[in-house]
Formats: C-alpha cells, sequence, structure tokens
C-alpha cells in the first residue's frame, strides 16, 4: 500500500472512533445508543472522504471515489426482493458457470483420453507436455487477465477469454500430431486462465456482498464436480466418440456461454488503473518453462550432462535473479518479495509446489496404468480413479470443518504429506496383477493424504499476512501449487520414459519380433502390445507397469522434503474469516487471483450468513445489553432497514415462524420500541436508538472475524465492506432469530431503566 493510502486508511480509522466510538473486536464497549447514529454517520462520511483501498482508490478502494452517502430513504417491507439477486442476474450467472466449467474441465478430462491420444498421434515421450502446455499457459496468464479486467471492462475480457479457449479447443481436435496438440493445448490454456478468474470476479460486479459468498462457493463446487466427472466424460468420449471429442465437446457449450453474456450480462464498467507487471509475468513464465524443459528433456532427448540441458538450466537461474530484481522494483509485482520474509508462507510456498507435483503428476499416468497395464476401457479408468477423487474431497472438507471447529491446524500438514507419502508407496507396489480392490484402496489413501493439505496451506498462509498482503499471499500460494502440477507432470514423463525405454529394450532383447515393431514403436505407440506374439506380451506389460509405477517411488523423497517442512510451520491462532475457503483456492490447478477486498468479501458473507442461522441475535442482543428476544432484535433492526414492516406479510416472504413474528411484534409494541400505524408497524425514536445499537452490535460481531486485521490502523476499504455488508444482514429475511428471551445481568439492568 502506498503511503497515501495508508494514511487516508488510518485518517479513516481515526474518524470511524477506534478510541472509543465505534466497537471493538475485543469487546470494547458500545457508545450510548442515542450517539450510535452519530458516530455512524461521522464514520462514513470520514471514511467515504479517505483514500485508501488495496491499490491506493479513492474511499473504498477498487471501487473508485464516492461522496458521503445522504441519508437513505427508508422503503417499506414489500421491498424484499432486492435482498436477493434478481431473476435476470440469473442467466448470466448461469452462463459464468459455463464458463468456469469449461475450464475446470480441461484441467481433468484430458487425462483418461491421453494414452489413446498417444496412440493416435504418437509420441508417449511428449505426453506429459499435453497438459503441462496447459498447465504453464494458464498459471502464467492468470494475473494478467485479473488485472486487464480491472483495467479494460471484465465483460470485455471475459469474451475475448471465451473466444480464445474455443479458438484452442477447435485446434485441439483437428490437430495432427504431438506438437501440434502441444501448441494448441497452449493456447486453450491461455484462455482457460481468464474464464476462472473473471467469472469469479465478475460475480462480484453483480452479486450483493451478503450472497457474494453463496454464488461463489457455487463456483468453487465446479471444481469438486469436474475432478470427479471429468476423467469420467473424458473416458466416454475417448470410448464411445473419439478423442477430439474431448475438446470439441468445448464448442457447444462456449458458443451459449459467449451469447448469454454478450446480451444478458449488464455489469457497470470500470477502469481502475494498474501498472501492469508485464515483464515479471514473462519472466516468470519463462523461469517455468526453463525448468520444464529440463525436466522433461533431460536423460531422453539429451543426455543430463549435456551443453543443451547445461545451458536451460543456467538461463533458467539467471532468469530467476533477473525476476528477483525487477519484483523487488515493480509497482504492483507478480509475486512481492516480502512475502519470503514471513517463514510461513516460504514454507506453505514449498509444500504447495510439492502437493502439486504429487496431485498431477499422478492424475496424469494413473489412466495410462490403468488402460495399458490393467487393460480398462477409457470409460473404465475414470471410473477407476473416483476412490482417489473422492479421499481428496472427503480429507479436503473434514480438514476444513475440524480446523473452523477447533482452530489446530498443524497435524494436517504434518499427517497429509505423510499419508501422501505412503500412498506413493503403495502405488509403487501395484502391477499387472494387482486387483480392482487394491487399486481402489491405494488409490484412496494417496487422495485422502493429498487432501488433508490443500485446504490448510490456503489457511495457514491467509492467516500468516496482514490484510494488505492477502490477495496477492493467496495467489502465491496457489501459484506455487500450479508450478508444481506442470513440474510434477514433466518429471514424472521423464522418468517414466526412461525406464519405458531401457526396460522394452531389456524385455525384447534378442526375441523375433512382426514386421513393423520395435521397442521405439511400441514406446510411441502402446497398442503395438496386441501385434506381439502372446509370449512376448506380459513381459511388454510388466515394462510399462514397472515404469509408470517407479514415477511414483521417485516421487517419495519430493513429498518428505513437505514433510519435513511442515514440521517448522509454526502453528498460530486462526482468524475465524480465513477458515472459509472455497474448492477454487484447494482443488484447482490454476492460481487464484483476488483482491484483499474481494478474499474478505467472499469469506464474511459465507460466515456472517451462517452466523445470522445461528445465535447472533442472541449475541448482539446481550452484547447492546438488553433483554429482548432476539427475534424482537431482527425485527428492529427489519424496521430500521425497511421504516416499516407489516407482521403478516414478513411471515409469507421469511424464513422466520408467523407465530415468532407475532411475538416480537408484542414484545416491541409493550416496549414501546414501535408503534402501529394501520397495518404496518414503525419504529419510535426510543425503537430507533434500540436499532442503532443492535447494529453497531452486529458490526462488532463482523469485524471480531478479522482479527488483528481490525486494528486502529485498519485500511478504508475494510471499513466500507464491513458497513455495507452489516447492512445487508441485518434483519435480512434469510435469517432465523429465534423467539425465546435472552436474559443477562445488563439486560435485566437495561429493562428495569426502560
Amino acid at each position: 500500500m502506498t503511503g497515501d493510502a495508508q494514511g487516508g486508511a488510518a485518517d479513516a480509522a481515526d474518524a470511524h472512533g477506534v478510541t472509543g466510538a465505534s466497537p471493538g473486536p475485543r469487546g470494547a464497549a458500545l457508545p450510548p445508543a442515542e450517539d450510535a447514529a452519530g458516530a455512524r454517520a461521522a464514520a462514513g462520511g470520514a471514511a467515504g472522504g479517505a483514500a485508501g483501498g488495496e491499490h491506493g482508490g479513492a474511499a473504498g478502494g477498487e471501487h473508485g471515489a464516492t461522496e458521503a452517502p445522504e441519508a437513505p430513504v427508508p422503503r417499506r417491507d414489500n421491498d424484499h426482493r432486492a435482498e436477493h439477486v434478481p431473476a435476470n442476474v440469473l442467466v448470466p450467472i448461469g452462463a459464468l458457470l459455463l464458463g468456469m466449467l469449461l475450464a475446470a474441465l480441461d484441467q481433468t478430462i484430458v487425462a483418461t483420453a491421453l494414452p489413446t491420444i498417444v496412440s493416435d498421434l504418437g509420441g508417449m515421450e511428449h505426453l506429459s507436455w499435453v497438459v503441462t502446455a496447459y498447465l504453464l499457459a494458464s498459471t502464467a496468464a492468470t494475473p494478467l487477465w485479473g488485472k486487464l479486467g480491472d483495467q479494460y471492462g471484465r465483460k470485455r475480457l471475459f469474451q475475448v477469454a471465451i473466444v480464445i479457449f474455443l479458438i484452442g479447443s477447435a485446434l485441439c481436435g483437428v490437430a495432427q500430431n504431438m506438437p501440434e496438440l502441444i501448441g494448441f493445448r497452449a493456447l486453450q490454456g491461455l484462455g482457460g486462465g481468464g474464464l476462472l478468474v473473471l467469472s469469479m470476479a465478475i460475480v462480484g460486479d453483480i452479486v450483493p456482498p451478503r450472497e457474494r459468498g453463496k454464488y461463489q462457493g457455487l463456483f468453487g463446487a465446479v471444481f469438486g464436480a469436474t475432478s470427479v466427472l471429468g476423467p469420467l466424460l473424458g473416458g466416454v468420449f475417448t470410448e464411445h466418440l473419439s478423442w477430439r471429442w474431448v475438446f470439441y465437446v468445448n464448442l457447444p457449450i462456449g458458443v451459449v456461454a459467449l451469447a448469454v453474456v454478450a446480451v444478458f450480462l449488464h455489469i457497470p464498467r470500470r477502469s481502475d488503473r494498474h501498472v501492469i507487471d508485464y515483464l515479471g509475468t514473462a519472466l516468470v513464465a519463462a523461469v517455468a518453462v526453463c525448468l520444464v524443459l529440463v525436466a522433461s528433456l533431460g536423460g531422453t532427448t539429451w543426455d543430463w550432462g549435456s551443453p543443451q540441458i547445461a545451458g536451460l538450466a543456467a538461463l533458467g537461474v539467471v532468469l530467476a535473479c533477473v525476476f528477483v530484481a525487477v519484483e523487488r522494483r515493480a509497482a504492483e509485482p507478480v509475486l512481492p518479495m516480502r512475502l519470503f520474509r514471513i517463514r510461513t508462507f516460504a514454507l506453505a510456498a514449498v509444500i504447495s509446489l510439492v502437493v502439486g507435483f504429487a496431485l498431477f503428476g499422478a492424475m496424469t499416468y494413473l489412466p495410462t496404468f490403468l488402460q495399458v497395464v490393467q487393460g480398462v476401457s477409457p470409460t473404465m479408468s475414470g471410473v477407476h480413479m473416483l476412490p482417489m477423487v473422492i479421499g481428496l474431497l472427503i480429507a479436503s472438507t473434514g480438514s476444513g470443518q475440524i480446523v473452523s471447529r477447533t482452530g489446530r491446524w498443524k497435524v494436517f500438514p504434518v499427517l497429509g504429506t505423510a499419508v501422501t507419502a505412503v500412498g506413493l508407496l503403495l502405488l509403487h507396489r501395484l502391477d499387472e496383477n494387482s486387483s480392482t480392490l487394491a487399486m481402489s484402496a491405494t488409490f484412496f489413501v494417496f487422495g485422502f493424504g493429498l487432501g488433508m493439505v490443500l485446504q490448510i496451506l490456503v489457511l495457514v498462509v491467509q492467516n500468516a499476512v496482514s490484510y494488505r498482503d492477502l490477495g496477492v499471499a493467496t495467489s502465491g500460494a496457489t501459484f506455487f501449487r500450479s508450478i508444481g502440477a506442470s513440474f510434477g507432470v514433466a518429471v514424472f514423463g521423464t522418468v517414466f520414459t526412461s525406464r519405458l525405454t531401457d526396460r522394452l529394450g531389456d524385455a525384447l532383447r534378442g526375441a523375433a519380433l512382426p514386421p513393423g515393431v520395435s521397442s521405439d514403436t511400441l514406446t510411441s505407440d502402446p497398442r503395438g502390445i496386441g501385434d506381439l506374439p502372446v509370449a512376448l506380451r506380459p513381459p511388454v506389460v510388466h515394462a510399462y507397469a514397472s515404469s509408470i509405477t517407479d514415477v511414483f517411488l521417485y516421487a517419495v523423497p519430493v513429498v518428505l522434503v513437505g514433510f519435513v517442512l511442515a514440521w517448522f510451520l509454526k502453528e498460530e491462532p486462526l482468524r475465524r474469516s480465513v477458515t472459509a475457503p472455497d474448492a477454487s483456492q484447494t482443488i484447482a490447478s490454476n492460481p487464484v487471483e483476488r483482491s484483499s477486498r474481494d478474499e474478505v468479501c467472499r469469506a464474511l458473507s459465507v460466515l456472517g450468513t451462517r452466523d445470522g442461522r445461528r445465535e447472533v441475535y442472541e449475541r448482539i442482543t446481550e452484547r447492546a445489553g438488553y433483554d429482548l428476544m432476539p427475534a424482537s432484535s431482527w425485527l428492529l433492526l427489519r424496521m430500521k432497514r425497511y421504516g416499516s414492516v407489516e407482521p403478516a406479510e414478513l411471515a409469507e416472504h421469511s424464513v422466520v415462524p408467523l407465530h415468532v413474528i407475532l411475538a416480537a411484534e408484542r414484545e416491541v409494541e409493550e416496549r414501546e420500541l414501535g408503534i402501529r400505524r394501520g397495518l404496518d408497524l414503525e419504529l419510535t425514536d426510543r425503537g430507533r436508538q434500540f436499532a442503532e445499537r443492535l447494529a453497531l452490535a452486529r458490526e462488532d460481531s463482523l469485524s471480531e472475524l478479522l482479527g488483528d486485521w481490525w486494528g486502529p490502523d485498519r485500511p478504508t476499504d475494510l471499513v466500507l465492506l464491513v458497513e455495507e455488508l452489516n447492512g445487508e444482514l441485518c434483519g435480512s429475511d434469510a435469517e432465523l432469530p429465534r423467539g425465546e428471551r435472552v436474559l443477562t445481568a445488563a439486560g435485566a439492568g437495561s429493562r428495569a431503566g426502560g
């Protein structure tokens, strides 16, 4: 954050009454009820005029300059539809989901088609690049898409991303050899990175903060669904149509998404200026390509000691040094070097790289083992992969739930890396005679170990950094997982190709082979196994089996590095706001690209809505010092928001039962907090003071989720976000307050005095 932005944030924090007028995160006293409205008005006016935000924008960061809002005109409660996402917004959200589906599906659908692709186009030694090209291109392009969308308009850039992705998909479908397919996959990955980043960002433009967590959760669920469906669909298309339909299927879906976005998506034009780090992006992509080339070509195309490999390695080191120097001077670096001074981030980044290495390397080569060695169909290879995916999802979800309830997390990266290493050893023991039960159990153990690490690493990184670095740190951790995935696939491919060439040569030495069949042709096209004499097939199949399973053995030391590093992670208490990551952060191979404000908004909307269905109205009633029923507090906030309510009508569209609403109405009238005007119930002056105090208590409960981010120097955009989200949550018709009274010592005194 620039000096001006920091100064503006501090001024806004002071104006907000940090020294006493505003509720603090550690139970600071609330202001007198009659002063609450004035305190909030002063805070809002100061925040509106201060300069702040993550990008140095005025009053609200990325949303640009705003003026102090005028007092809102109360609406009748029959405007409750404004609380929900309008129907005309649901249509473009569906199109955004389709865009996300396309990009997420292409990370998993190709795996089960790869053995057939290699058999058709030849070049088993290039198999890894079909996956790596997509991963590298999408990873490198992700930060650019996010910033260009901010600067030139997200709708326009999203449409460009769809077009690039569809062109890449069409070209992949017509590819005639492996180099063509690899190049077209890189083009497809370039568009896929934009689809992932911009679809999530556009949700923030068209959905109010209170609903944002729910809808972005749907996008995260797409990753969970595609991790299961991708291998299955890839097998079905390959077996019953052609492997080319793995790519062609994107075309009709993408055209529909493109048309719907063009017609129905209407978002305000943004013009947030960024100093885009083009050089840093190009350098980090070049470093990654050098590393992957060394890993994939060393020992196969060229000897490890050859001038070509040595030159590539030296070039990678030089480019990495240049990248570090460039990032130190960049105004908005792709990966700020200051993050590596935080021990937790540095350790988590390396562990993320290890996890990506193991996960995507295995997902790429297990279908080859199943189809070539076990002889199962492409469709059934997808079915056989399900235990790994199920284990991953169960462990990822379960570990997140346990951490959110207990606050203890260190055991999961330690135990997860250990179980992953055990899973790799079990994968190494598989062969052509392994039973389906043994394979399923092994796949489950491997996936379960990875799942225990994936979500926790995101939580750990988010918890270790300041609010200023929240967005870029989350992006950084997931970036290293993406680089690990690319590197892992390349290394797995090198080991596999090298071992297969040697073992096929040993198995076929001196044997009489049919015309056109040799160890080289069998390396390029495993379908040639069927042309061999029956006596030669078992040793060739065993050569394939041992070559693939040896890959997993070579990965064990890499995972053990992660296991050792996990012990050095320092377990610190978690902020509650970092306990709600979504699947787009934990399962996807692409790095996440969100601003700090967007990340906090998503988390608070999830946690705030969840609290609204629990005991939040009991807590804020007690915090405000009242002995009202929670439902009465909800009703007061409802009237504050809309000006008046009609209880019978309210019961029709609210989840709160009619008898609870009527009981709250009686208490509000008896306490002279509300007065009847015809059928409507409106606040009295005393009721308005109660409602203001309750609103401040609710805001306090939200700010407590932020921990030390909500300190005296909290930035303006965070202040405005909490106020905006609090206004949407207070008295909303999706919340479910209880009807029983909460009695407290303070509340008894309040009632006696009132």
